[in-house]
This record gives structure tokens, sequence and C-alpha cells, in this order.
């Protein structure tokens, strides 16, 4: 909470701000919230995706799509509990009574968190853009060295060792054979699985009514998820992914409707996640109790 309201203190918001929001800010237009809901399901489900092809080409078994997309929403559910680790272990025990090996599952776990990172961080960048006047200027170059972080990272010698760091950061094995050609691969694919997230948040600011330029403040939502991931004893980034949402959007959206969307967002991401999860897992623990 001091991270929080010290990041919130810097743009000069407070509380009773939110007293004073327009009261259509708080209830989204029905359509741009479907439409936005549906467009950050599918990003949940490209995550899960992503990781089910990582287990294959890491020497798993082949999931199937609709499967993989299972085990993983549900396991994020791990995510709401403080620390980064409860997620990747429910994720390994659900894939192992599918006859993934927990090693197998837990490395695309931990592999695809860092490369999802570097892709959330790349997309974010945008958030720089038309912000204020010093934070803008760095934005070229920090979109330069976000590019060349990538390059150098992906020469096979120092991304043997930035894996090999990764993993051990995790306290996890690393696998065998993994190259960095292969990471390329998946590190555009969480490219693009990251833009599908960022859409659906300008999506639904669009739909509470407000002028929301799309670079901006799509790329916010990355930028923000970033910064909160890294607060490891924040479950699921909470409070302190709000406090940088509200920093970043507020030069366009203002101070008011940027809390607004700020919490809002929280609300929407939670309820996309955490319904389809909870119906999830009732099948998994279903079919389990039946043996199928």
């Amino acid at each position: 909470m001091l991270v929080t309201w010290f990041i919130l203190d810097r743009v000069g918001w407070s509380l009773d701000q939110l007293g004073t929001v327009d009261p259509t800010l708080w209830t989204p237009e029905p359509l741009g919230l479907l439409a936005a809901s549906l467009l950050l399901f599918a990003g949940y489900a490209g995550s899960a995706v992503i990781w089910g092809r990582m287990v294959s080409d890491l020497g798993g078994p082949r999931l199937p799509g609709w499967t993989s997309v299972q085990l993983f929403m549900v396991a994020n559910l791990g995510r709401y509990v403080p620390g980064k680790v409860w997620q990747i272990a429910g994720l390994a025990a659900l894939a192992r009574r599918r006859g993934v090996p927990a090693s197998t599952a837990t490395a695309a776990a931990v592999l695809g968190q860092g490369l999802a990172l570097v892709a959330a961080t790349a997309v974010g960048l945008g958030a720089l853009v038309g912000g204020p006047t010093r934070l803008a200027s760095w934005a070229p170059w920090a979109a330069a060295a976000v590019g060349a972080g990538v390059v150098l990272g992906l020469l096979p010698p120092v991304f043997r060792r930035l894996a090999a760091l990764w993993f051990r950061l995790a306290r996890q094995e690393e696998p065998e054979g993994l190259g960095s050609l292969q990471a390329l691969g998946w590190l555009a694919l969480y490219g693009v699985n990251w833009v599908v997230y960022a859409v659906a948040f300008w999506m639904l600011v669009a739909s509470l009514g407000v002028d929301a330029p799309l670079l901006p403040v799509a790329s916010a939502f990355a930028a923000a998820y970033v910064l909160g991931y890294v607060m490891i004893f924040a479950p699921a980034g909470l409070g302190v992914r709000e406090g940088f949402l509200v920093a970043l959007l507020t030069p366009h959206l203002g101070p008011g409707p940027s809390g607004a969307a700020a919490v809002v967002a929280r609300l929407w991401t939670t309820g996309v996640e955490l319904v389809p999860a909870a119906l999830f897992w009732v099948r998994i623990v279903k079919e389990d109790g039946t043996g199928e």
C-alpha cells in the first residue's frame, strides 16, 4: 500500500478524487465491455496455447489446445497468492496428471514467464509516447535499448547464460537442449499475445466513454503489468499495478478517469480470469474423479 500511494502521490492523485468521478465511468458500455472481455479471454487462451507448444518443443507430449487452456487458467489462480511460485507449482501438478513430466511443465512455465515479461516490456514502451515531455524524450532510447538487449540476449552464448541465471533465480532445473532460435519463436508469439492484451484494455477504457488514444493507453496496461510483476510481495500485482496504471494514464485521461479505469480494469481482469478458471477447475475435478 505504501508503494501504491507513493506512486499516486507523485502524480498528484488522491482517494478523494474517486468521489468526484463522473458516475458513468463506473459502468462500461455493455457491447464494448463484452468485446473487451472476449479479447482478454483470447489473450489468456493464447498464453496457455503458447505454454502447451513450449511443452511439446521441450520434449513433452503434445497437448490439445483446449486442455492447455484449462490447465493453464486453473493454475493461474496461484497468482493471487503472494510469491511467484504457486502458479508454476500448480501447473506442474495439473500437467503431470495429463502425462506431462513435472520438470517439462515447470521449465516451459518458468521460461514462458521470462519471455512474456520481455514481450510486455517491449509493448509497454508505447506508454512513454505522448506522455510528459521528459518521459517521451526517452522513448526512442528505451526502444533502442530493449531492441539491442533482445538481439544481444538471443546470441547463443549470451542466451545460455541468461537462461541459466533465470532458472537459477526461479530455483528450477534448466532443460537440456534449449536453443535461442526456439526462444525467438516463442518470444514472437508472446509479442502478439501482449498486443492482444493491450488492445483489449484499450477497448475496455474506450467503453467507459472517454477519449482514449490507442498507443499510450494500450501500452500502459503492459507497462503496469511489468512494474507490478517485479513487486513480488503483491499477489497478482494488486495495488501496485493500479498505482502505475493511474500514473501512466493520467497525462492522457486525467486523474479521475484514470483512477476509475484502473479500478474497473482490476475487476475486469479478475472476473475474466476467475470465472472460466472456476468452471475449468470443476471440470478437471470431475474428470479426475471419474478417471476420464
